[in-house]
């Protein structure tokens, strides 16, 4: 049985967000909310495709399902750690080898006594616990548990006291070669001579001389294989200096090419922008090509809706809606009933009910009785605005009537605006040369004037440039000097500097050459003894490499094997899998046409069966009337339209007429003006041809 909350609301709290006043209540409901036709237990894709693989083998006896292969669980292996209840790992601290603890005491088993009803009861015990994850999902580091060693033995696993978790354990091939090395180094101790024993003191040293060799040749090939591991991780820091050195470059050249491409950007916007406006004010002066000033038409302007006094242009410089979103207040607590109840909750009570506290009197005389300063100074401001308020606030008392006549003194009348009267263009064009004549010629009297008075003062200005020009070469001399002698300290410390520099290099020359032929010594030793040990480790590894390629051999084979095996029965499964899916897909989408067909077919034979009942009934209850109406309402809305769209059609056509007309006669009696013109000039050159050939035929005639 499956148990769920509810919520029941509370009709007396509906509408509270208290918490001492909840809104509902929460009850244990036996109802499953989960429908009864949908599965309740999940499998996952593996399990679904194995189930599927499963069905088709039962339909299907030509296909066979393939065998489940499950990994080894290494029980004996690595996984070993697994399948322990408390897993046994080594201590974390460093211990010598011959340790014994102290033996836990014990105290003894006190015997309850019989006068005693029942028992006594301990009051601390231990209790065994047992959990449902591993150590190594609940533990930083696994547990060490205590252990006892006997003083005659000594056990190999405490040799690796010195391996801790996450510092060789997990051990992996490094601990096992240095495990298996330290075995065969004590196999190789045991085998040694004893020292007591003289006769076999030359066998026991060579024995030493050829395993000291062998570690020398061992600690080498570490050396090296430190230095490739070196290298590489030089060639991959490398690598990637380079490459986040290329990414930079990449960033900075794409900076460079959008701030480029924002400049082109703003650019082209200011052309434009300054293209419509060139734009508007050649439409502007279009629209005034005389020059004429026209005064503007208030009426006008508040009368149409799309001038500029109830839509203003952003161009001009009104924004009327700007930032208009910042002074529109959406707060929680401020638009709803529940924000209110809440902020009205926080809020501390001295400002829900607030407490007055009555001003205490000021005293305004010291302790001799006498007014202090402040408060003359206050009383004397007091007066002051009482005084300005009573003459503010004082009623003008009505002008008496007058018992004898007197004569009112008349405003001098305004004296009339000058004006100046153009009666056509040429006057005023003259008269703006005038204008400009004149400023030429009050600019050449200031010039003439200016070089007047440089005439008057000329050699003045020579004398002052001459006092100027001294006490220039006298602050250079005076510089070259110092520049010199400042030069002249330098060289002298730098002389002083190299002096010390060569006593200290010839010092440290003979120190070095001392020191570089001692070493040359000891490395030509060095060298010898390496070069023997050298040809020693070469046949070592010439032997170790034939017996490594010898065995690679026989496992890339055996791999080779494998990998084939693994591809083809990937391919076989691949090829059922398409198969199936291609199978299912194609009666699925059969089942699902056919279907929709069937349910298409049957909802339009239905509709058309309740259209087709509903025509006859309505047929059958027509009267006669009613079928005069629906022929009244047919021909009204065929034919009135057409007659209203035809007749709006010849008005149109009657309103634009005269406008056309007038059109023609102007385009008419222009062309008829310039054929005239036209024509003439035609006549007039046919005359003055022939004239010309009449003349040069009386005067060919009189040459004859």
């Amino acid at each position: 049985m499956i148990f769920c909350t509810r919520k029941v609301p509370r009709f007396r709290t509906m509408f509270s967000n208290l918490i001492h006043y909840p809104r509902y209540s929460l009850y244990w409901s036996k109802a499953d909310p989960v429908p009864p036709f949908i599965r309740q237990e999940w499998k996952r894709h593996e399990e679904k495709h194995r189930e599927a693989l499963w069905h088709l083998a039962i339909t299907d006896t030509s296909f066979q399902m393939a065998k489940e292969v499950y990994a080894d669980p290494e029980v004996t292996g690595k996984n070993r750690y697994k399948y322990f209840e408390r897993p046994f790992l080594p201590f974390h601290q460093q211990m010598p080898l011959n340790v014994v603890f102290a033996v836990t005491k014990t105290e003894p088993y006190t015997f309850p006594t019989t006068s005693a009803k029942y028992p006594s009861i301990p009051s601390k015990c231990t209790v065994g616990t047992q959990t449902d994850y591993r150590d190594a999902e609940v533990q930083t580091d696994p547990y060490s548990p205590e252990y006892v060693v006997c003083q005659e033995s000594i056990p190999e696993l405490l040799t690796l006291a010195t391996l801790t978790w996450g510092r060789g354990l997990p051990a992996g091939q490094a601990e096992v070669e240095m495990i298996e090395r330290a075995r065969e180094k004590r196999a190789w101790e045991a085998t040694l001579p004893c020292l007591s024993d003289t006769s076999q003191f030359e066998k026991r040293r060579r024995m030493m001389n050829a395993m000291e060799r062998k570690e020398w040749a061992f600690r080498e090939q570490e050396i090296e294989k430190l230095q490739e591991i070196r290298l590489e991780v030089l060639k991959e820091l490398l690598k990637k200096r380079d490459e986040n050195q290329n990414e930079v470059n990449m960033k900075h050249l794409n900076a460079q090419w959008s701030k480029l491409q924002e400049a082109k950007e703003a650019k082209l916007a200011q052309i434009q922008h300054r293209h419509v406006s060139a734009i508007r004010k050649l439409v502007g002066k279009g629209k005034n090509i005389e020059g004429k000033l026209e005064r503007r038409n208030i009426i006008k302007d508040y009368s149409d809706y799309a001038s500029q006094v109830y839509g203003p242009l952003s161009r001009l410089g009104r924004f009327p809606d700007n930032n208009s979103e910042d002074f529109v207040v959406k707060n929680h607590y401020l638009n709803t009933y529940e924000g209110l109840v809440e902020l009205e909750s926080c809020l501390p009570d001295f400002v829900t009910q607030p407490r007055i506290r009555p001003p205490k009197p000021k005293v305004t005389t010291t302790k001799a009785g006498f007014l202090k300063r402040a408060a003359r100074m206050e009383h004397e401001l007091a007066e002051v605005h009482k005084a300005i308020l009573d003459k503010k606030n004082k009623v003008l008392e009505p002008k008496k009537l007058l018992r004898f006549l007197q004569r009112k003194s008349l405003p001098q009348p305004r004296l009339p605006t000058p004006t100046l009267e153009m009666s056509s263009i040429e006057e005023e064009d003259i008269e703006m040369a005038v204008i400009y004549l004149q400023k030429l010629l009050r600019g050449r009297v200031v010039q003439n004037t200016m070089f007047e008075g440089k005439e008057k003062r000329l050699e003045l200005i020579q004398e002052l440039r001459t006092s100027h020009a001294l006490q220039e070469d006298d602050r250079l001399k005076k510089a070259e000097k110092q520049l010199t002698l400042a030069l002249q300290r330098q060289r002298n410390l730098h002389e002083h500097k190299v002096s010390l520099v060569e006593n200290h290099l010839a010092g440290l020359e003979g120190r070095v050459l001392a020191d570089m032929f001692d070493f040359l010594s000891k490395e030509l030793v060095r060298l010898q003894e390496e070069r023997r040990i050298h040809a020693f480790a070469m046949l070592a590894e010439r032997q170790r490499r034939m017996r490594e390629a010898e065995e690679s051999g026989r496992r890339q084979v055996e791999q080779r094997r494998l990998r084939e095996e693994d591809q083809i029965f990937k391919e076989v499964v691949k090829v059922h899998q398409s198969t199936v899916t291609s199978y299912l897909e194609d009666i699925i989408l059969n089942t699902e046409e056919n279907t929709a067909e069937e349910q298409a077919r049957a909802e339009i034979e239905k509709m058309a069966e309740e259209i087709n009942d509903i025509a006859y009934e309505m047929e059958s209850r027509r009267t006669q009337l009613q079928s005069e109406e629906i022929v009244a309402e047919l021909v009204y809305s065929f034919l009135i339209p057409e007659v209203q769209k035809d007749f709006v059609k010849e008005k149109v056509r009657n309103a634009q007429q005269k406008h056309i007309l007038a059109a023609h006669q102007i385009i008419h009696r222009h062309t008829e003006a310039m054929l005239k013109k036209n024509f003439v000039e035609q006549q007039q050159d046919e005359v003055s041809d022939t004239d010309q050939l009449l003349e040069e035929e009386t005067q060919n005639e009189k040459n004859n």
